[in-house]
């Protein structure tokens, strides 16, 4: 399975910021859990969230609890993870990835890897 992510960019502290995760083509049948994860520089990567493929369940990291929203979109293959309340400690690059099983929170849990979207958060 690809996966395409997109949507990062610049923002200033307390704004808001959708990205996308498109699941192409490949072996979507046995995808049961989309997860995000961040990694900051020179920082390890770190679990942001995931949403169940087939029913929509959510699981979210303490540090984005309240602030952002997965949710998807099968018809298109789709994933979003909406980060509102952004803050400067948010700052890195985000990836999305696909497993068979939910809900995941080491990446090494995770099969297909997008290649990530840099997200900065200014002061």
């Amino acid at each position: 399975v690809q996966l395409q992510a997109s949507g990062g960019g610049l923002v200033q502290a307390g704004g808001s910021l959708r990205l996308s995760c498109v699941l192409g083509s490949g072996r979507t049948f046995d995808v049961y859990g989309v997860g995000w994860f961040r990694q900051a520089s020179g920082k390890a990567r770190r679990f942001v969230g995931a949403i169940s493929w087939n029913s929509g369940d959510t699981d979210y990291a303490d540090s984005v609890k309240g602030r952002f929203t997965l949710s998807r979109d099968n018809a298109k293959n789709t994933v979003f993870l909406q980060m509102n309340t952004l803050k400067p400690e948010d700052t890195a690059v985000y990836y999305c990835a696909a497993g068979r099983s939910w809900p995941e929170h080491s990446f090494g849990r995770y099969d297909y890897w997008g290649q990530g979207t840099l997200v900065t958060v200014s002061s």
